[in-house]
């Protein structure tokens, strides 16, 4: 056959199947090929890139001599890029070769990670592989495989490979193992017994007996201990990483070069400030790892009971487990050490510091039979039957006294609590604008800090500056124009917002996220305990008969199935005699006025049935033993349970859920033909309407055959028993702070499991959706084997709110409005979403923009949702209260959590207040945090560049500023007025107008640059000015003639050789106008309003200005001569004083014009949203004062180059494009199908 040749692509050498070509050949082909990059965690959150590399000898010889050469100054930038270390010392190798791993992320971040490659022994290549006793003997202690790998060694170093061990190759990253697989030549992790593909069946046939003492060994070896690890650095290493930060070895950097030019005050007090602001940061951290180890703490170290093969139980430490152990729940509970999933019995869990909810849920046994027990187990989609780690289990039962059973399926950090710690030790950089701003802001200055390093060589060459000194002089005004405090001055705000925030109850787990929160232009809104009341009242029951729907009743009788299943068909247990659970069902049980029981050994006897809970009807009206329970599930939105009555021979099965659900379930019959009708009637007004069903199941059915039963099989053919009427009132703040958001242009959804009509009236009446707006719902219906998947657009009637709140929101204006904001809102089911993102990818956002009700929208789903609006670049807010919105919690840019708890890990943000009124306080912290970065970032700024002018002015006369003079303005006035000005708090209203999101926007970079100009000006016309009066001396003259006054306290070092004289007209006139130019700057810089409070209510930063100016004022117009001499100010004239003041009044008043009037007033008419056409509700209203503003606008526009461009944003992209669609909306009565998107057919409905 004949040889195809070899191909080159992309650096890769493929060849054709079939050729003939030699081994060496084949293997450089296999070499090139390991050598190629691989992915790691591929598709998932935290996948990465990884290539493998090797040490080389003569690279690591020439870092060396670069490391000694340039000071070690090599291996800090080795050190601060990973990237450029491993490359600079090793060589590109296969993964399976590799002694060191270099990674990188594959988001937008692309950060580099440098990975050692770790080798142990052991009996097989992965932690569920066959093992027998004695190959795992030498490992069972799980510490000998560093000492085997030694005596597996021969004299060149290569291993000797025995049958029985295998040589297994890892890294460790962010807390995970990652293994090497021989099979698909690729790093792997192993998360615990999901790893097999177990069915749940499977879970009962081959793990329920529990593991040998041999196979826990061995498995240990690749699992690790069962410990969440967080361990507490010591203070050494985190002073040693803090120390290496870019900012403080360029803050060592200046300190030494300021001590050896003789500024020892200044440099000494910089260093001290250095090493507090060290030992603050050094404080924080490790607070927060103590603070952190604490949280996981108290289920590191339980004494647990593991059930071995033999049947013998043991007693063993926690961390001692392994995926596949199996072991006993007390029956008065445990925190738990690990995910477990429960093979017997039943357990009442707090998962609260997982969830934020501190309702108890019920866990019960995993399906040993029936469809369900087919089902690959998978934690997620079984976690109504898995207990997680850190969960408490209050309480676990089983029968005959037996304890409940579970097998343990993750440990350590592959836990549900380890990946979310692991989330916090390691988060993910949050991708915002102003931090990338704050980058090129540096770069900018670095690059006018280059500019100064050439003019300085420059100045100094032409007046004979030596050598030595015209270095200290370059490097001087690197460190003047670059100001190291920069990153440090950025945080202020967000420390001091997070304080505020802790006061009004709102507590953050991720400081980082706040200034996001400031840039909201999205919240999504849970419905039920968020933006309603928590509990819910009874309003009726309407039970049907014969398919018929009776009379509604405010009461229900006790001797009927109606209220056998209000009372049997829920989750409640009972502690310390309490009732506790969700409280939608403790309203319906108490409604029955029946006792609810945990079961006895003496109810097991009497009912002969295993049971879990007894109900009590009053009066003796019945009672009914529990016997096994389906718990509700958001995906199929029911919940029923297997119950027998005293008495009675066989078996009821009793069903609640969503009314389409259940009727769905119901024989047709029993299901009145006005269940649609008077289904709406109720939704309509808001009411919560839960359907009820029954059946009884045939006598014959055994207890055992009962317990294992799938629910597929029971549910279904039942009878339909009635609905019940629950009235969810609108929380009272709900209204007003929906009209707040709306007020200051944020957009706001709904996002609820409950139904559609009612969700839509909860809309209305809280004032998310006005009375006059349409609603268009869009209900979506799967293709088939005739049809392709379509949607019908139905337009929704007007609500009745006569039973519930409603407030119309009216918010005044000057007339005009953005199409933005149309007349129409979308309303979506979740089997809608699913349909439409699947088959209707061109209608999605189209529909998401406005869409406002999402319905039966399952956990999940609201996850997806927040996932679309972000790509969409809205920024996404989440407000919910429960378990079903943790997903969408973390995902959003800023998730709060409705929680009683201080802290919990399922959002950035838990606030304890119950209410949506905590959307606000963050919003407003988050703008209010926002530009107190922009106002510091300005005011560092300005600070830089004006020293960086002064500096370079005194330069030319070779002057400078002394020694006290910086340490007056760069530390004293610069750390106080930063820390003052920062603490301005939040406007108490949001305004409609959104905070600025860049540090490099024209609005910014026109004040910075009008202050600067400005600033340079006045510098200028001093500098200048100064050399033309009558008693101006050069600094030459001054050195000759007061040579006899030369001393210590006047002259530095390079002034004794010489060269600069401190003492001089031009730097003591130069630091006045400066000092007071930095206050200045400051208090126009520092703004109140619109998203701060007013800068005179900041009475510490008034304080400060204050004390600030009359320091200043009275060294300058009052001199004392120990002052004079003590700053090194040379002894000018008063006139010259006053002239000062002058000077300095007109640099005032011009700055605080240029800021306040100019720059204000002009950009209020540059459009903030170019390219979105703006109309009227009247064309002829105020038509004038229109073409003005339009003229205006566009005018500046042009001057801004902002004509015409079109929207940043993908969304405001999509708005532009809708207003020419002349048939979006659809009209009422259309149907879309998806082979044809853009037709749409009429039909009647």
């Amino acid at each position: 056959m004949q040889r195809q040749p070899a191909e080159k692509c992309g650096g890769l050498i493929p060849w054709r199947r079939g050729g003939r070509v030699s081994t060496g050949q084949i293997n450089a082909l296999d070499s090139m090929k390991n050598r190629e990059m691989k992915f790691i965690n591929q598709g998932l959150e935290d996948e990465m890139e990884v290539w493998g590399y090797r040490p080389c000898l003569w690279k690591i010889i020439l870092v060396g001599v670069g490391a000694v050469c340039s000071g070690g100054l090599l291996l800090l930038l080795l050190y601060w890029i990973p990237e450029w270390g491993v490359k600079a010392t090793c060589t590109r190798s296969s993964l399976r070769e590799a002694h060191t791993l270099l990674l990188r992320t594959t988001d937008d971040f692309r950060q580099w990670v440098r990975a050692k490659i770790h080798m142990m022994l052991a009996p097989g290549k992965t932690p569920f592989d066959s093992v027998d006793h004695q190959s795992t003997a030498p490992f069972q202690n799980g510490h000998r495989h560093q000492s085997l790998i030694g005596e597996l060694k021969d004299q060149n170093g290569n291993f000797n490979y025995r049958e029985s061990v295998n040589i297994v190759h890892f890294f460790t990253h962010n807390s995970i193992k990652y293994y090497w697989n021989e099979g698909t030549q690729d790093f792997e992790t192993f998360k615990g017994l999901e790893d097999t593909k177990v069915s749940c069946g499977g879970i009962h046939r081959d793990h329920s007996d529990g593991l040998t003492k041999t196979i826990q060994d061995y498995r240990a070896l690749f699992f690790g201990k069962n410990d969440i690890d967080v361990k507490v650095p010591s203070l050494f290493k985190l002073f040693v990483k803090e120390v290496l930060n870019p900012y403080y070895i360029f803050q060592l950097f200046a300190i030494i070069l300021w001590g050896v030019q003789e500024y020892i005050n200044y440099s000494l007090t910089m260093l001290i400030l250095s090493s507090i602001l060290i030992a603050a940061s050094l404080y924080s951290i490790r607070k927060h790892y103590v603070k952190l180890h604490n949280l996981v703490v108290a289920h590191s170290l339980v004494q647990v009971s593991v059930c071995r093969r033999n049947k013998d139980v043991e007693q063993v430490m926690s961390t001692e487990l392994v995926p596949g152990d199996v072991i006993t729940i007390p029956a008065n509970g445990i925190i738990m050490p690990c995910d477990a999933v429960l093979i017997c019995g039943t357990c009442i869990v707090n998962e609260s510091i997982l969830t934020g909810e501190s309702v108890p849920v019920t866990k019960t046994s995993l399906p040993s039979s029936g469809d369900d027990a087919e089902r690959i187990y998978n934690t997620e989609e079984q976690k109504r039957h898995t207990l997680f780690c850190g969960s408490h289990v209050i309480q676990s039962h089983y029968y005959a006294g037996a304890l409940a059973k579970v097998v343990v399926v993750r440990t350590g950090f592959s836990t549900e609590k380890g990946q979310l710690v692991r989330s916090i030790l390691h988060p993910k950089p949050t991708n915002f604008k102003l931090h990338r701003d704050a980058t090129q802001s540096l770069m900018c200055l670095g690059m006018l800090a280059f500019l100064g390093f050439i003019y300085t060589i420059v100045v100094d060459v032409v007046l004979g500056v030596p050598i030595t000194y015209l270095i200290f002089d370059a490097l001087n005004i690197v460190v003047v124009a670059v100001p190291p405090i920069l990153p440090v001055a950025l945080t202020a705000g967000l420390m001091h917002a997070q304080r505020r925030m802790k006061r009004v109850g709102i507590f953050c787990i991720s400081p980082q996220r706040i200034n996001i929160s400031g840039q909201l232009n999205l919240v999504c809104f849970d419905k039920t305990g968020t933006l309603t009341e928590d509990y819910l009242d009874l309003w009726c029951i309407q039970r049907a008969e014969d398919g018929i729907f009776l009379a509604p009743a405010a009461e229900v009788s006790k001797k009927t199935c109606f209220a056998a299943c209000m009372a049997t068909c829920h989750s409640l247990i009972t502690i310390e005699g309490k009732l506790c659970g969700d409280p939608l069902e403790v309203k319906v049980f108490s409604a029955t006025g029946s006792i609810l029981e945990e079961a006895t050994e003496y109810h097991t006897a009497l009912y002969n049935a295993r049971i879990s809970t007894v109900v009590q009807f009053p009066d003796q009206a019945g009672e009914f033993g529990i016997v096994h329970q389906f718990p509700f599930s958001s995906a199929l939105q029911r919940m029923s349970v297997v119950a027998r009555q005293l008495g009675q021979n066989h078996f009821d099965i009793y069903l609640k859920g969503a009314p389409e659900t259940v009727a769905n379930l119901c024989k047709p019959h029993t299901v009145p033909q006005s269940f649609t009708e008077t289904l709406e009637t109720y939704t309509r007004q808001g009411f919560r309407v839960i359907a009820l069903a029954h059946r009884q199941l045939q006598s014959e059915l055994s207890l055992p055959e009962v317990q294992i039963i799938c629910r597929e099989q029971i549910e279904t053919n039942m009878d339909f028993l009635g609905l019940i009427i629950m009235q969810n009132k609108i929380k009272e703040e709900t209204a007003g702070v929906l009209l707040e958001l709306r007020q200051a242009n944020i957009r706001t959804l709904m996002v609820t499991g409950d139904n559609m009509l009612t969700a839509i009236s909860v809309a209305h009446g809280c004032g998310m959706i006005q009375v006059r707006e349409k609603v268009i719902i869009a209900d979506a219906v799967p293709p088939n084997d005739q049809n392709p998947a379509s949607i019908t657009w139905r337009y929704s009637e007007n609500i009745d709110l006569e039973n519930n709140q409603t407030t119309e929101i009216s918010i005044a204006g000057d007339g005009v409005h953005s199409v933005e904001d149309p007349d129409y809102h979308f309303a979506v089911s979740g089997r809608a979403f699913a349909i439409i993102t699947e088959h209707f990818p061109q209608l999605f956002q189209k529909l998401l923009l406005r869409a406002t009700v999402f319905a039966r929208m399952t956990p999940d789903q609201k996850t997806q949702l927040v996932q679309a609006l972000q790509s969409m670049d809205y920024t996404v807010g989440m407000c919910g209260d429960g378990a079903n919105d943790c997903g969408a919690l973390k995902k959003a840019h800023s998730g709060i959590s409705l929680s009683e708890l201080e802290a919990s890990v399922a959002s950035p943000f838990t606030s304890s207040i119950p209410n949506i009124s905590c959307i606000t306080n963050l919003i407003r912290e988050g703008r209010a945090s926002l530009m107190t970065t922009f106002c510091v970032f300005k005011f560092i700024y300005l600070f830089s560049l004006i020293m960086f002018c002064s500096v370079i002015l005194l330069y030319l006369v070779l002057s400078n500023f002394g020694d006290w003079q910086y340490l007056l303005t760069d530390t004293v006035m610069l750390s106080v007025v930063i820390f003052t000005m920062s603490l301005n708090p939040a406007r108490k209203k949001l305004v409609r107008r959104a905070p600025p999101t860049s540090l490099m926007s024209g609005l910014v970079l026109s004040s910075v640059l009008f202050q600067i100009l400005n600033s340079l000006l006045f510098q200028i016309f001093t500098f200048v000015l100064v050399q033309q009066q009558s008693w101006y001396r050069t600094p030459e003259e001054m050195k000759r003639n007061e040579s006899s006054f030369i001393d210590t306290y006047s002259l530095n070092q390079t002034e004794a050789e010489g060269l600069y004289i401190i003492k001089s007209f031009e730097s003591t006139s130069l630091f006045y106008v400066s000092a007071f130019q930095y206050l200045i700057v400051a208090v126009v810089f520092s703004k109140g309003k619109p998203f701060r409070q007013p800068s005179y209510k900041n009475w510490s930063f008034v304080l400060t200005c204050a004390i600030l100016y009359a320091f200043l004022l009275f060294i300058m117009l009052y001199p004392i001569p120990a002052v004079d001499e003590l700053m090194e100010f040379a002894t000018i004239p008063y006139d010259w004083r006053i002239t000062l003041l002058i000077i300095i009044l007109a640099h005032a008043v011009l700055s605080l014009i240029l800021e306040n009037l100019i720059l204000d007033t002009l950009w209020k008419f540059v459009p903030t949203n170019p390219g979105v056409k703006w109309t009227t509700t009247s064309q002829t209203a105020n038509t004038t004062q229109m073409v003005n503003d339009c003229w205006c606008s566009a005018f500046l526009s042009r001057i801004f180059f902002r004509k015409n461009r079109p929207p940043k944003t993908k969304y405001k992209c999509l708005t532009l494009k809708l207003q020419e669609e002349v048939d979006w909306p659809p009209v009422p009565s259309t149907i879309t199908y998806a082979s044809r998107p853009q037709y749409h057919i009429s039909v009647p409905f």
